[in-house]
């Protein structure tokens, strides 16, 4: 960011530009710190950047989150669509400042409608700014496209370049979509015996050979990860209208993003599977929010957790869980507790009581009853 607030511009439209590439430099910045708070909690943002200080203090999450709400809002705002901004070195939409701003828009729905336990009346100001500044369309997504070779999927890298057979999908999604005969198992996993899409048990070690696997595309060296989709920002919406806020009809929201699902993996049926399994409430949302997050791990975790659905089974070790229930959260990397100890404990100490552990809660994530 500041190399390019450097930058010499001879022209209007190279100035417009430049303002442009920085507002996205700002939205990825969010998107980012969204993540990591996300994951763990209280995280370094302030004093994160500074290259002369290697052991940055720990900021609120709940404070980063209305912070990078701001930023996120200031740069949709201040996008000017008159000029260009990255051209091709944008990798995601080769500079197409209009799809930016729908990628912040969509942004704002998704951290707006993680606070709705928290802070219902940011979550719902933020979600209604972003839906009325206009979110991504059907068929639209910000995705990173690998070209392969070095450059490859990291899935690719773990399930085939690896050369590891040991990892088959978890009985907890096959089960779930078992029991709806979810016509999307044959692009989620491979049958076994050619007769029944078979889950190893979660948490166990299981043999590769005695389960079903993970579907060929998604092997694909070449296969996308997705920043932010259509299907996703659908689900947000659904459970916002549920939840009273004003952007549309939470079934229609719903049946958009179930069907954007089915499109998105090639697979045909999603009106009969509709038909079968219609919107109902909250609930209805959670689950197939879930297993439309198939291969976006963090994203259905998070969604897990928000609205603790679907049921999900328990680790079969006490070692692995959280006392005793599924995580929910992850705990600071162990070079934070050896170069940053000092400020990851007051992190540690103001969040959990002192223990970091997997079973505290980030702020956002209430119970539900």
């Amino acid at each position: 960011r500041n190399k390019i607030s450097e930058e010499v511009t001879a022209t209007d439209e190279e100035a417009i530009a430049k303002q442009n590439r920085l507002f996205i430099i700002d939205m990825i910045w969010s998107y980012s710190f969204n993540r990591l708070v996300d994951t763990f909690g209280d995280v370094p943002y302030t004093e994160a950047l500074d290259i002369e200080n290697i052991t940055p203090a720990y900021d609120d999450a709940a404070t980063i989150y209305q912070d990078i709400i701001n930023r996120t809002q200031a740069a949709v705002n201040g996008l000017d669509e008159s000029a260009g901004s990255c051209g091709d070195f944008d990798l995601y939409f080769g500079g197409d400042v209009a799809m930016w701003k729908k990628f912040g828009n969509t942004l704002l729905v998704k951290m707006g409608i993680t606070l709705s336990l928290v802070n219902n009346d940011l979550a719902k100001s933020t979600v209604e700014s972003g839906y009325n500044g206009g979110v991504f369309e059907y068929g639209e997504r910000c995705e990173l496209v690998y070209v392969g070779g070095a450059m490859s999927n990291p899935l690719y890298q773990d399930l085939v370049q690896s050369g590891r057979d040991d990892f088959v999908p978890a009985n907890t999604i096959v089960d779930l979509m078992n029991e709806l005969e979810d016509p999307r198992r044959d692009a989620y996993f491979t049958l076994y015996n050619d007769s029944i899409y078979l889950g190893g048990i979660y948490g166990e070690s299981n043999a590769y050979a005695n389960y079903s696997h993970i579907a060929d595309r998604i092997k694909e060296p070449t296969f996308p990860i997705p920043l932010l989709t259509f299907t996703e920002v659908s689900f947000y919406l659904a459970e916002a209208a549920e939840r009273g806020y004003s952007v549309g009809s939470a079934a229609e929201h719903y049946n958009n993003g179930v069907t954007a699902s089915f499109d998105f993996w090639h697979v045909d049926g999603a009106d009969a599977y509709l038909e079968a399994h219609p919107y109902d409430g909250l609930n209805s949302i959670g689950i197939q929010a879930y297993i439309a997050f198939y291969v976006r791990g963090l994203v259905a975790y998070t969604e897990w957790r928000r609205l603790d659905v679907p049921e999900l089974n328990l680790p079969p070790s006490p070692a692995e869980s959280a006392d005793g229930a599924v995580p929910r959260r992850f705990t600071y990397p162990i070079n934070e507790q050896t170069l940053n100890g000092a400020n990851r404990q007051a992190a540690v100490d103001k969040q959990f009581g002192g223990n970091d552990r997997l079973s505290g809660r980030i702020f956002w994530d209430v119970p539900n009853n």
